[in-house]
């Protein structure tokens, strides 16, 4: 395929437009979603509907080393299907075509005077983008949700979605481009969950699952908290779009906090230990049993039941030297892969 533009190939097996396409499962409405005013509305430079792709980061990660300049600021991918698709720790995840909301954004930020974003306040991207999906969440399907340290959205428990930032190339002195996914189980029945613990917007009796309808009201709620953010030079204490600050929001939605933690990280090491709070960069500080702090700034967090400080025996984590774990990509992941 093109590689600076996205796959927009169907295999025999695939109608997706056509009548042998999945019962119930309509396509996007691209007529909706290429609306001027709603592009207008929300600052997108230009959105891109495919029927079916490998991944749609992967596809913009390409688009943007191979033709930059075609794919500005807020350049939207969204697909039908993936085929191909990645999350954290490189794990494989595939759902039907036409059961979720799967969408890509090309950020370059900038402040209101055209000046970048320092890159250590790239690190709050999905969380930025797990905030505006906890409102679209809550405002247009009617469920409540909450964060999951890193990048994960749960709903009474169960992941039904989860965000994937990479870190595009620089090049001829721009804006380092950062890439960014997000994936949304909507009419994934029991059977079709990749794991047990996965749920979807139908499965938890959303008023709606018109995947258009989320589609917009996330990117809506996105591009606000974006540009209020990107406004503020990246400042996750400033207060965003009129409200709390980003740092404020994350803190408020995420169940992580205050709870017994494993904490999985690259290199096979792990720490078991307290999820205290969030530094100024949106890494999770973990408090181990003998009161050392560790910053975790990539990895896995399982949430652990009660436990006694006895129990970090036999896990070994370094309890002696600061740990700063993990670098690059911030909060790893696309939707439905757990």
């Amino acid at each position: 395929m093109d590689a600076a533009r996205p796959d927009d190939s169907r295999g025999p097996q695939e109608n997706l437009t056509g009548t042998e396409g999945v019962p119930g499962r309509p396509a996007l409405d691209r007529e909706a979603l290429s609306d001027a005013n709603f592009l207008a509305a929300t600052g997108i430079a230009q959105l891109t509907v495919v029927d079916t792709t490998g991944s749609t980061n992967a596809d913009l990660l390409r688009a943007v080393t191979v033709d930059p300049k075609a794919w500005p600021d807020l350049s939207v991918l969204t697909a039908e299907h993936q085929t191909a698709a990645r999350g954290r720790l490189d794990r494989a995840w595939e759902a039907p075509a036409r059961s979720s909301v799967l969408v890509s954004l090309v950020l370059r930020p900038v402040n209101a005077g055209g000046q970048p974003l320092p890159a250590d306040t790239y690190s709050w991207l999905s969380l930025l983008a797990a905030v505006a999906l906890r409102d679209a969440l809550d405002e247009t399907a009617g469920i409540p949700a909450d964060l999951k340290w890193p990048n994960d959205v749960l709903v009474r428990g169960g992941k039904i979605a989860g965000i994937l930032a990479q870190l595009g190339p620089l090049g001829g002195g721009s804006v380092p481009p950062v890439i960014l996914g997000t994936g949304l189980n909507v009419t994934l029945t029991e059977d079709e969950l990749p794991v047990p613990t996965a749920t979807s917007v139908q499965l938890q009796g959303a008023r709606t699952v018109d995947r258009t309808a989320l589609l917009k009201s996330y990117l809506s709620r996105f591009c606000s908290l974006y540009r209020s953010f990107c406004n503020a030079d990246g400042d996750a204490t400033a207060g965003l779009a009129g409200g709390p600050s980003l740092h404020k929001r994350v803190e408020t939605a995420m169940v992580t906090l205050g709870q017994q933690v494993r904490a999985q990280l690259p290199g096979d090491h792990e720490i078991i230990g307290h999820a205290s709070r969030l530094d100024d960069s949106g890494s999770l500080l973990v408090v181990d049993a003998s009161a050392h702090e560790h910053v975790v700034t990539a990895g896995d967090v399982v949430h652990l039941r009660p436990w006694s400080p006895q129990d970090s025996g036999r896990h070994g984590a370094d309890k002696h030297a600061p740990a700063k774990h993990g670098a690059g990509t911030q909060g790893s992941g696309e939707s439905g892969y757990a």
